[in-house]
This record gives C-alpha cells, structure tokens and sequence, in this order.
C-alpha cells in the first residue's frame, strides 16, 4: 500500500486528510510541525524509521516553530532515501508571483495549492496527476543516464549476421519526415477545509 506524508499543524485539516487517504486505500504519517517531520526524515535516512517510505508529502508553508515548510520540502530533497519523493506544497496566504517563484525554487516542489483544498475526488485527482508527472519525470531522467552510460561505457553486441541496418540506404530520393491542475480559489487568511467525515484519525508521528 502506498504511503503519503502530511506536515500540517491544523487538526482540522490534517486529521481530514488521513481519513480521505485511509478511504482511497493510502496509508498517512503526520508530523504538526517542521522540527518533528525533520526529525524523522534524519531517523529514515540512518534506518531508524520503520515501515514503508511515503511517495507523496503534503506540507503546509506555515508552520509553527523555526522550521517552516519550504525548510521541510528542502530537506526532503537532500535525503538520500526520500530525495524522489512528490511534494505538494500548501498554504491559506496568498503570495506574490515572485514569492511563489522563489518558494517553489527553494523548496524544490512540484505543485503549489492554496487553501482551502479541493474536495475529496478533485483533491484525489489532483494528487494522483502530480504524482504521475514525477514518476514520468524521474522515469525520463533514469533512461537518459542508462543510454548516457551504454554510450560512454558499454559497447554494443557484436552480431554474426549483418542486419538490414547494415546495408547502405539509398538517398537519391528524398523521404517523408515523421511527422492539469485544479482551479483553486486563493484566500488572504486562513479558512480551514470542512468535511462531513465524523471519524476523522488522528495522526501518525514517526519513529525516533
């Protein structure tokens, strides 16, 4: 089962999202602040940190404490076991083109969202399409460095028979040539998200 990672320090929102994940079959860890969620990812990189790793961490920018979410995001990214992981940042404070920018840049994100969030199956969505652009991304990079080093390292396979690339082609005649992201209203203050889910779970903290 996958696993997704929220930093979020409103129990109104994060204890909404671990129920949507435990209803679309996704297991959720929670950490209310930045210093816990670094905390643990320090604990995953030196193998203390049990269970599956997360593919997808939501974190708000805001958050309480000398660790804010871009500080989290960044972190991420230099971690040796987590450096692939999708982030989605989020926040209920509307920021200059500049500002986003400049936060997107530093906390090497894939996706902005303002509060308050999509529902349920938009909110779905909107993940689950994030989500694929990185594996598409990380799948591109990973082929362009196998055929970097087929090129510089390995010779290709000496075959008995010629084959039809083998043979000169005629050039006398010319040939033919071959010829998503949910609207979200932003808000200038906080409006946490209401949800009619009357069980909501509470959150996951991780290993030390």
């Amino acid at each position: 089962m996958s696993t997704w990672m929220v930093v979020e320090d409103e129990p109104g929102i994060y204890e909404v999202l671990l129920a949507m994940f435990e209803m679309w079959g996704v297991g959720g860890v929670a950490f209310v602040d930045g210093e816990e969620a670094v905390a643990w990812i320090e604990d995953v990189d030196k193998g203390r940190a049990k269970g599956e790793r997360p593919e997808l961490a939501i974190i708000d920018l805001r958050l309480p404490g000398p660790v804010q979410g871009e500080m989290v995001a960044a972190r991420l990214r230099k971690s040796p076991a987590l450096k692939d992981i999708t982030i989605v940042l989020i926040t209920a404070y509307m920021l200059t083109q500049q500002e986003e920018k400049t936060m997107m840049a530093t906390a090497q994100a894939d996706r902005l969202v303002y509060k308050p969030l999509p529902r349920f199956n938009e909110l779905k969505l909107l993940l689950e399409h994030v989500l694929t652009e990185r594996r598409a991304r990380l799948s591109a990079v990973a082929g362009v460095s196998s055929a970097a080093t087929t090129t510089n390292g390995v010779k290709p396979p000496v075959t008995d028979k010629p084959t039809l690339t083998d043979k000169p082609t005629l050039t006398d005649k010319p040939t033919l040539s071959d010829k998503t992201s949910l609207d979200t209203k932003p808000l200038d203050k906080k409006v946490p998200p209401k949800d009619d889910l009357s069980k909501p779970l509470s959150p996951k903290e991780g290993n030390r």
